[in-house]
């Protein structure tokens, strides 16, 4: 067994603060791996979100384009919904599925007669339009809360801007932050607290937007320019990464402690925190000398290689973790076959189809 010592960094006041490791919990059949399908990334063949049935969203690209799918990770291999295409509009020869939340409604964007559109889909009412800030022609979805709000970008002549599309399907400019003149949001809770990117290109910062505060500057790690948020729970927890000029470091940002770094796996110098649960658990990448991995920092701010948690002989590589839903299971990506050095790894495995997987508990 393998354990990772981390050091955690508090941007708070210039003062750093360290975090000792606590006695692991997990032991290396802690997750089992349930395969679920490939897909060529660098065709452009994604996956992005998770919820708590174990269903997952995704583009992948097919004879007519990218399109968006929902994967049902748990249902029976004869299920109709086992596995489905999300087309877009009528007419589309596009689409991408960026989340779905708890009830199964996903939120992405496809192609329409006027651009790139927002949509909600549900199996009751499907695709929705919904549609962009006036004046502006295109929109893209990228969060979505167990209340059906949505939120992403609206785009046109006067740029781009965090919007919220309420459940009955009013959109609202979520602001920019000053000096700046684009924003995006990408993640919802269920209390409508909404993160994103915001400022200036060459100096984006991780906003939080709440209805009672609008939208504040996170800030970065120190000695970082920019940051960009990528998740919030319930509790209102923050995570994302903070990037200068030695790379990204992942962040973990809440009311009381502000802005703290994750870390990254012994020899690193790059990590990203992508999701998080309501456990507070946290997953993302890090690299390391033999490539990025995919890796979860726990609750008990244990950082881990996930590699380590799965049973000896999977001939299998995790280097993403993208997403971990409340029951703790985590959707990751991956390769066939064992580890290589990282130079190895960055130029013969680019073009290896990607395996896509559920680790369960």
């Amino acid at each position: 067994m393998v354990r990772t010592r981390v050091v955690w960094h508090c941007c708070l006041v210039g003062v750093v603060s360290f975090f000792s490791v606590l006695e692991p919990t997990f032991s290396q059949s802690t997750y089992v791996v349930v395969d679920l399908t490939t897909l060529d990334r660098v065709q452009g063949g994604r996956v992005r979100g998770l919820n708590d049935a174990g269903e997952i969203v995704g583009t992948v690209r097919t004879q007519g384009g990218r399109r968006g799918f929902r994967l049902g990770a748990l249902e029976s291999a004869n299920s109709p919904t086992k596995n489905e295409r999300l087309d877009g509009f009528v007419g589309a020869d596009a689409s991408a599925a960026n989340a779905i939340n708890e009830k199964g409604a996903v939120a992405g964007a496809a192609n329409s007669d006027t651009g790139i559109r927002a949509y909600r889909w549900t199996r009751n009412d499907g695709f929705i339009d919904l549609g962009a800030l006036a004046g502006d022609t295109g929109s893209e979805a990228w969060g979505i809360n167990r209340n059906n709000e949505v939120v992403g970008y609206s785009s046109g002549p006067d740029g781009v801007h965090a919007v919220l599309w309420e459940s009955y399907g009013s959109i609202q400019s979520l602001g920019q932050l000053s000096p700046g003149d684009s924003s995006r949001a990408y993640a919802i809770n269920d209390n409508g607290d909404v993160v994103g990117t915001s400022g200036q290109a060459d100096s984006l910062r991780a906003f939080l937007w709440t209805r009672n505060s609008q939208m504040e500057d996170l800030g970065a790690l120190d000695g970082h320019i920019r940051s960009f948020a990528t998740g919030i729970n319930n509790s209102g927890r923050v995570v994302g990464y903070s990037s200068g000029a030695l790379g990204d470091h992942a962040f973990l940002w809440s009311k009381s402690n502000g802005m703290e770094g994750l870390g990254t796996l012994t020899g690193g110098d790059y990590s990203r925190a992508l999701a998080i649960n309501e456990l507070g658990d946290i997953v993302g990448v890090s690299d390391s000398p033999v490539g990025n991995r995919a890796v979860l920092w726990t609750r008990q701010r244990e950082m881990w290689d996930l590699n380590q948690l799965i049973p000896a002989g999977s001939n299998l590589v995790l280097t993403e973790a993208v997403s971990i839903n409340n029951q703790g299971q985590i959707l990751a990506i991956g390769q066939t076959g064992k580890a290589l050095s990282k130079q190895e790894h960055n130029h013969s495995r680019e073009e290896e189809p990607t395996r896509v997987v559920l680790l369960t508990r």
